[in-house]
C-alpha cells in the first residue's frame, strides 16, 4: 500500500472512531481547536478543573496539553493530567508554546517532560528552547528558527524522553528513534491565523488516540492540516476567510485532494 493511501486510511479511521480528545489548552484558541477537531471527525472536550481531570483523562482517547495561556492553577491541572496519562499509558501531546520566553514556562515544561509525552509538537524555536541545547529568541509564539535548525535538538528530546517530536514550519519534520518524515504541505498565509499550530497539536492528539502507529498517525495529522490549508487558501481573500475555509476543508476534503497534494518523504 502506498504511503498516500495509508495516511488517507488513517484520516478515515479518525472519522469512523470519533476519538474523544481532552484538551487543556489556551483560551485564545479553544473555539478554533474544538472546531478543527469536530471538522476532522473527532470529539473535543476542554476541561481543566482539578476535581475532574483524572476522570477526564481516563475516559478520553488522548490528552493534549498546550501551555499558551499559562497560570498556576492551569499548570497544576496539566501536572495531574500528564501524570494520569503516563500512569495509565494514555497517549498525550505536549505543545510547548513560548518555550524559552520565561523561566516560569521553562519550569513548567521541565516538570511536564518527566511524564514522557507521546508527541511533542512545536515550532523550531520552541523545540530548541525545550532541549536546552542552544540559546534562541522566542518571539511570542512565533519561531525565529527554521525547522532544520531544530533537528539536533529534537533528536535529543527523542532520545532522552523516548518521545516523538514534530517540528512545525515551512517543512514539518517528524522524528522518532526509528524513522522520520518530512512534510512540505501548507501555505505562508496560515501563519497569519492565530492558533493553527494549536490545531495541529489537537489533531495530532486525535490521530494518536486512534492510530496504533503513533509516528505515522502524527504524519497523517500534520499532512491533513497542511493540505487543507493549501486548498483553503485558494478560496480565501485573507486570514479571516482562511480560518473559515480551513475548517470547511478539514470537513469535506476528498481522497483525491489528499493523495494528489501530499508532499511527504519518509526515511
Amino acid at each position: 500500500m502506498t504511503m498516500e493511501k495509508t495516511l488517507w486510511q488513517q484520516v478515515q479511521l479518525v472519522r469512523q472512531k470519533s476519538p474523544l480528545v481532552h484538551n487543556i489548552t489556551n483560551y485564545v484558541v479553544m473555539n478554533n481547536t474544538a472546531n478543527a477537531l469536530l471538522a476532522a471527525g473527532a470529539s473535543p472536550i476542554m476541561a481543566h478543573a482539578h476535581s475532574e481531570i483524572k476522570e477526564m483523562v481516563n475516559i478520553a482517547h488522548s490528552l493534549v496539553i498546550n501551555i499558551g495561556t499559562l497560570d498556576e492553577y492551569w499548570a497544576e491541572s496539566m501536572f495531574i493530567a500528564a501524570e494520569t496519562a503516563n500512569t495509565i499509558h494514555k497517549p498525550w501531546v505536549l505543545d510547548p508554546v513560548g518555550a524559552g520566553a520565561t523561566s516560569f514556562r521553562d519550569q513548567i515544561l521541565h516538570q511536564l517532560l518527566q511524564f514522557h509525552p507521546t508527541v511533542i509538537r512545536g515550532n523550531a524555536s520552541e523545540i530548541i528552547a525545550l532541549s536546552k541545547t542552544n540559546k534562541t529568541i522566542t518571539k511570542g509564539v512565533d519561531s525565529t528558527a527554521e525547522s532544520n535548525d531544530a533537528v539536533d535538538a529534537a533528536q535529543m528530546l527523542v532520545n532522552q524522553y523516548n518521545t516523538i517530536v514534530c517540528i512545525s514550519g515551512e517543512t514539518d519534520i517528524i522524528l522518532s528513534k526509528n524513522q522520520s518524515f518530512h512534510i512540505r504541505n501548507g501555505h505562508p498565509l496560515m501563519t497569519k491565523v492565530t492558533g493553527l499550530g494549536c490545531s495541529a497539536s489537537a489533531l495530532t492528539g486525535a490521530f494518536i488516540g486512534t492510530i496504533e502507529d503513533k509516528v505515522s498517525g502524527t504524519a497523517a495529522a500534520m499532512s491533513l492540516l497542511g493540505i487543507a490549508g493549501e486548498l483553503a487558501v485558494r478560496e480565501s481573500k485573507g486570514p479571516g476567510s482562511l480560518q473559515v475555509n480551513l475548517i470547511d476543508k478539514l470537513y469535506n476534503i476528498t481522497e483525491e485532494e489528499f493523495t494528489s497534494h501530499l508532499k511527504i518523504e519518509r526515511s
